[in-house]
């Protein structure tokens, strides 16, 4: 028994946090998933202090050292910068609520997991740990996250760029972005979200001089390489565990 304990001490866990579910996993230092992902679904509403107290339970019930997290908002040096659909109290379906974005705006979010918890915990935005769990070494690879909203990410010869959280920009019709491609604009005409995702990926793949555009997340699974023949990038489609592979590279 004590020899499995320092197995699982050597692992890594990868928390995906999403407006909907959070997602738990064990990967090892290559990102291969060690067992079957866990999914909760996510607090609401969802406080700072209530995200960190569930988060927390969830890594100190485990032998796990180090834990890579992804943070579904604008999330820069260990703070939130803003919090994206956390902000709406009842889920994705309420509006914003201005005193719980204000909560959540600058709180160090990294900082007080690692306290609580006692482990090296490392807390990037959720696109960008999923293009983490996507991206090779070569030319500049745009990663399209499709969940509850809609994220970005992209990578240059391997290494991740900043870039702007895209979710709240407007898109098309005065909607954004999330409200555009997340799961509500799918889940009402999943034809007219397929047609306004390849036009999000033609614009971006324009903008950043992409030669690869991947797509990863829940709403991966409806996408097909074939809807973008003929446009100048190639398209890889990730499955919904990208983010949790991707939490290992923030160790290596």
């Amino acid at each position: 028994m004590a020899y499995e304990s320092l197995l699982i001490a050597d692992q890594i866990l990868a928390v995906d946090i999403g407006a909907t579910n959070i997602k738990f996993a064990h990967v090892n230092e290559d990102g291969v998933l060690l067992r079957t992902p866990r999914r909760r679904p996510t607090p609401y509403p969802c406080t700072p202090e209530r995200l960190v107290e569930f988060v927390e339970e969830r890594i100190t019930s485990g032998a796990c050292r180090r834990v890579g997290v992804g943070f579904p908002g604008e999330f820069r040096d260990g703070r939130v910068v803003r919090p994206g659909n956390l902000s709406r109290p009842g889920g994705v379906a309420t509006d914003v609520d201005p005193d719980l974005e204000a909560r959540w705006e600058g709180y160090a979010l990294q900082e007080v997991l690692r306290e609580r918890s006692g482990r090296d915990v490392r807390v990037v935005n959720d696109a960008t740990l999923a293009a983490l769990g996507c991206v090779g070494a070569g030319g500049v690879e745009l990663v399209l996250t499709l969940g509850t909203g809609c994220g970005l990410a992209l990578a240059r010869d391997g290494h991740l760029q900043k870039v702007r959280d895209v979710g709240a920009e407007v898109f098309r019709d005065a909607r954004t972005y999330d409200q555009v491609l997340g799961e509500r604009g799918r889940a009402l005409d999943e034809a007219t979200w397929l047609e306004a995702l390849v036009a999000a990926a033609d614009g971006f793949a324009a903008e950043f001089l992409a030669t690869t555009v991947h797509v990863a997340g829940g709403n991966a699974r409806r996408v097909t390489p074939t809807l973008f023949e003929g446009h100048p990038y190639q398209v890889v489609i990730n499955g919904n565990d990208a983010p949790l592979r991707g939490a290992a590279r923030l160790f290596a």
